[in-house]
């Protein structure tokens, strides 16, 4: 009886089954991960059935060998009972000054187009100047509560959406996007409650979340009109390489492109003649 609660017990060492799950995320079998992390076969099965307790540096081996991401490294640690080795830090925070002065002046270098830098969950934490003036031209961005999220704002009608041309085919683009960059292609649970949050719009069709068979552009342009003016550009996404905090591991940067050369010519033009303070002027 003692040694079947023995085994019970070992079966549901969280640091075991979380392994499992990521190994099956990652489509590999436990051979697969020996080869990839240079451990026998038979320590990762006694790890995931808890025969055998990790080290914190076996488990740090085994999550690199499987991409997780840093977040959920720190919980592996935790479930296995280390502590956490990631901080996540705000991007004010000292240790991210230098992050954050490199993305400010990419963003600075990229006026007079917009550019934001988002979180894991496209909430804006940066922009460059040109953002809110482009988006201003359309909507009172004020108006909108912080933080800010880029998906909401294209998805409702009460903000960019009734200025996208093919806002069908933006959409679609977006929500694959969603799931092709999930952070270690794995949605959380707060990317999951987005997503659902974005269905309940109107027009949003589930199978919007599978790319289309039918897109032959290398990019899906985001065309804009206002008064029978028509803007069209693409966006281009940067991310920290090699982090070592959580808070570098999932910030993006965004940076809007001109599409053909009318956007690019009239791009300073309409934002001139749209901002809230030329209206002010007229």
């Amino acid at each position: 009886m003692n040694a079947v609660i023995s085994e019970g017990k070992r079966a549901a060492n969280p640091a075991g089954v979380l392994l499992r799950q990521w190994r099956d995320v990652r489509g590999k079998t436990q051979l697969d991960l020996s080869f990839d992390a240079g451990v026998s076969q038979r320590h990762i099965s006694f790890i995931e059935s808890g025969r055998s307790t990790p080290s914190r540096q076996m488990l740090l081996d085994l999550a690199q060998a499987l991409d997780v991401p840093l977040r959920e490294r720190n919980e592996l640690l935790m479930a296995a009972g280390y502590a956490p080795l990631y901080s996540g830090p705000s991007l004010q925070a000292p240790v991210m000054d230098s992050i954050s002065k490199a993305l400010q002046r990419v963003l600075r270098q990229h006026e007079p187009f917009p550019a934001v830098v988002m979180d894991r969950h496209w909430n804006v934490v940066m922009t460059n100047d040109a953002a809110p003036q482009l988006f201003n031209c359309f909507i009172d961005m004020a108006r909108r509560p912080g933080p800010r999220n880029l998906l909401h704002l294209m998805f409702d009608p009460a903000g960019m959406r009734p200025f996208v041309v093919n806002w069908p085919q933006v959409a679609r683009g977006l929500l694959a996007r969603v799931y092709r960059e999930a952070l270690g292609r794995v949605i959380d649970e707060k990317t999951r409650t987005l997503l659902a949050e974005l269905s309940q719009y109107p027009g949003v069709k589930a199978e919007w979340r599978a790319p289309s068979p039918d897109d032959t552009l290398p990019m899906i342009p985001i065309t804009l009109v206002k008064d029978g003016t028509r803007l069209s550009y693409f966006s281009m996404i940067t991310t920290v390489g090699t982090p070592q905090t959580v808070t570098s591991e999932e910030l993006r940067l965004e940076c809007m492109f001109p599409a053909d050369d009318a956007t690019e010519a009239g791009h300073d033009r309409f934002i001139g003649a749209n901002s809230p303070a030329a209206s002010t002027r007229h």
